[in-house]
């Protein structure tokens, strides 16, 4: 079917198929509660026949999301990266289903692509490449990516976009907001509705691949020699292609299911560099860490630890200008002081707790030490495990941490910041990665180190 001035319209055509499959799932969220009484009524315990239907739920969400591409795709990826705070028993079986999702999707037709490649490079589109390869090398939520070689020998990925990729973004966020909250048991400690309400807001970001190839170039000039970070440079743009430089690499996703522990270690301690220093030298955060997303490039002659992360991806970036705000940092050192009475001042002013409210300031700090213990030590390691107890304990209706929680305010300003840390901080411990992150918040994060005036450093430099 072709849309408006003859050009190819997949995904709409699809539209009645994809929308009835995510209406399907709340019916059959439905279906498995009664299911779940019947058992109830005939003896069995309510643990045993809640994590049973847990089992159930998450199994027909996750292939759903698998099937199609959008914003279900985009969600479930997005959801991936919490899998660390599942519980075990419904973690293990979904893990390798995840997994896929981070990695592929159902391909487009040969002939789609080309259709679109010709209306963006024109009709001689070929004679721009030496090679392409019409089989692609990975999928994501609005576009495939497929290797190719450019006409001046470089070997490029070239990311082709999905016709109709918009209206699928808008009507599949649209449609799982609807039931977020029957989703929300799936990942405790983790507020699906707003997940969804800002995914569904960065859609008209995510679809304009100009300013996705701003936000990449920006990145790859100003980590060009890093010894670290590796990340590709942009080769050409037009609207629904984007052409980029090709890199190899580990998937961080297979590090995750079979990597050594040096690799494990080496990523996390990359991925945490990465997070910080990002913001500090570009005035960008990378907004979509989900290990489909990073590479592990082997590196110099000192074999893993000379190992690079090559980053991808930049359709989603958070505009710092003058880096990551100095309040998390400031607040993060008092908290680990155990200033309890500045911190809370602190959070009144930043909004985080509403004027109308008045929270007991030795609670909060009590709330929020547990979860900033990866930097209290020089080295911390990330598990599922820690990260199903922090989920766990903020879940939990009986647990002062969920009380307090509830009361807590997240200001729009820091909505995606939090995102991204929680959800590389969720990549960390499905690494299962030693990392030494308090050293990458003292080179990074604005605050954290308090200032010292140029009077008292040469006061201490005489002494």
């Amino acid at each position: 079917m072709l849309g408006p001035g003859g050009r190819m319209s997949d995904l709409p055509r699809k539209a009645v198929t994809r929308t009835a499959k995510l209406a399907a799932l709340p019916l059959g969220f439905a279906g498995r509660a009664t299911w779940g009484l019947g058992k109830r009524i005939v003896g069995e315990s309510a643990e045993i026949v809640g994590r049973e239907l847990q089992q159930r739920t998450a199994d027909q969400l996750f292939k759903v999301l698998g099937e199609l591409k959008g914003g279900a795709m985009k969600f479930g990826q997005a959801l991936s990266v919490f899998e660390s705070a599942l519980p075990e028993e419904v973690a293990g079986p979904y893990r390798a289903a995840l997994t896929k999702l981070q990695e592929a999707a159902p391909p487009m037709p040969t002939r789609t692509v080309h259709t679109v490649l010709e209306e963006r490079l024109g009709e001689d589109w070929q004679e721009l490449f030496a090679e392409f390869d019409d089989k692609p090398s990975a999928a994501a939520s609005i576009g495939q990516v497929h290797r190719a070689v450019w006409h001046d020998g470089r070997e490029v990925a070239v990311k082709v976009q999905y016709p109709g990729a918009g209206e699928a973004l808008l009507s599949d966020l649209t449609q799982l907001g609807r039931f977020a909250r029957l989703l929300g048991p799936l990942v405790p400690g983790i507020d699906i509705k707003p997940l969804i309400a800002e995914l569904r807001d960065r859609v008209s970001e995510e679809l304009d691949y100009g300013l996705e190839a701003q936000a990449q170039q920006t990145h790859a000039e100003e980590f060009a020699d890093d010894p670290d970070v590796v990340v590709p440079a942009v080769v050409h743009q037009s609207e629904q292609v984007l052409i980029t430089e090709w890199i190899e690499g580990v998937p961080l996703s297979e590090v995750i299911s079979e990597g050594t522990q040096e690799q494990r270690d080496r990523a996390g301690q990359l991925l945490a560099r990465f997070l910080f220093s990002g913001p500090a030298r570009t005035g960008l955060l990378h907004a979509d860490p989900h290990p489909g997303n990073f590479r592990l490039l082997p590196g110099g002659p000192d074999g893993e630890e000379d190992w690079r992360l090559g980053v991808l991806d930049f359709g989603t970036v958070d505009r710092l200008p003058g880096g990551l705000p100095d309040t998390i940092g400031t607040c993060l050192r008092m908290t680990l002081d155990g200033e309890a009475e500045a911190v809370y001042e602190l959070l009144c002013t930043e909004g985080f707790v509403k004027e109308s409210i008045e929270l007991d300031p030795d609670a909060v700090l009590d709330y929020l030490l547990p979860i900033i213990e990866p930097a209290e030590v020089d080295e911390f390691t990330f598990s599922r495990g820690w990260m199903r107890s922090q989920a766990g304990r903020i879940a939990d209706p009986r647990s002062p941490a969920h009380q307090l929680g509830k009361q807590l305010n997240l200001p729009p300003a820091y909505l995606l910041i939090h995102r991204v840390t929680l959800s590389t901080i969720g990549v960390l411990c499905q690494l299962g990665a030693t990392v030494r992150l308090r050293e990458e918040l003292e080179e990074w994060l604005p605050g954290f180190v308090p200032e010292v005036d140029e009077d008292e450093q040469e006061t201490a430099a005489e002494a």
